[in-house]
């Protein structure tokens, strides 16, 4: 094993890699069944607002961590995180609108910064992977497929707006057996849902993703759907706060957290989301 694939299998030394530049991609598929979290970093006076939105919607934003405002370390994700440099692409929004992607926050960083970390699905796929069910867009190298619908959030304060999904094509069989095991992963997003028509929840083409890459289909797939850590981007489009920060959709903070063992260790005493607000 060469030393580049080696650093994409281990948490730790992958963070290490993407701080120092050396890696800007998309994080499906690295790392095995380490815990991905989406991120949002808020100024102090919305994030009291923004926790409520992720207590109402724990399906697309289930909390890992929310740190401490103005420290960047996240010492029950993992040693050594320091989350202005170890995602490996961000988005910077000024009143609701993009405005640069960089691959370091520190320019943006402020004293009052609070970093939300939320579940990922990328969790999950080496599970169904071990399960013999395919992953497509990370056997073909591509970003997830990830969709605006038409099921709206439950909304707290200003953030509000539409569920984000990704969608995972798989053989009709395989469904039920993809359902089972996600359901064990409640901190990354859990069951799909919705399964089948895509029209039925408001999206009109899958070809035409709102995020990701398109999608990999092949003959006798059915198109399933789970609730996707992008949707706080939608609430803050929504919401315009004057600053936000966030990951680029597919490029995850990868944590030192086992996926399968997740939710024991996040939920012991001392170590639960939202202590520090």
């Amino acid at each position: 094993m060469n030393q580049l694939s080696q650093d994409l299998r281990d948490p730790a030394t992958l963070r290490r890699l993407i701080r120092s530049g050396g890696h800007d991609g998309p994080t499906a598929g690295l790392c095995g069944d380490a815990l991905q979290a989406n991120l949002v970093i808020l100024p102090g006076a919305e994030a009291a607002d923004f926790l409520r939105y992720c207590q109402q919607n724990p399906r697309p934003c289930p909390l890992l961590a929310v740190g401490a405002p103005g420290d960047p370390a996240l010492p029950t994700l993992g040693r050594d995180i320091d989350i202005r440099t170890d995602v490996p692409r961000y988005r910077v929004w000024r009143d609701g609108v993009l405005e640069a992607e960089p691959t370091d926050i520190s320019d943006w960083w402020r004293d009052d910064m609070v970093s939300f970390l939320i579940g990922c699905s990328f969790s999950f796929e080496d599970a169904l992977i071990a399960a013999g069910i395919p992953v497509r867009h990370s056997a073909a190298g591509r970003n997830v497929p990830m969709y605006r619908t038409s099921l709206m959030t439950r909304p707290a304060g200003r953030f509000g707006g539409p569920l984000v999904v990704s969608l995972r094509a798989m053989p009709a069989a395989d469904a039920i057996e993809a359902v089972r095991i996600c359901a064990d992963f409640p901190l990354a997003h859990g069951a799909p849902v919705h399964l089948g028509d895509p029209a039925l929840i408001g999206i009109a083409d899958l070809d035409a993703p709102d995020y990701g890459d398109p999608p990999v289909i092949e003959p006798g797939d059915l198109p399933v759907f789970w609730a996707c850590g992008v949707t706080p981007q939608a609430a803050i489009e929504a919401a315009r706060p004057a600053l936000a920060l966030t990951h680029a959709p597919g490029h995850m903070l990868v944590t030192d957290i086992p996926a399968a063992r997740a939710e024991r260790i996040l939920t012991s005493p001392g170590t639960g989301p939202g202590r520090a607000i």
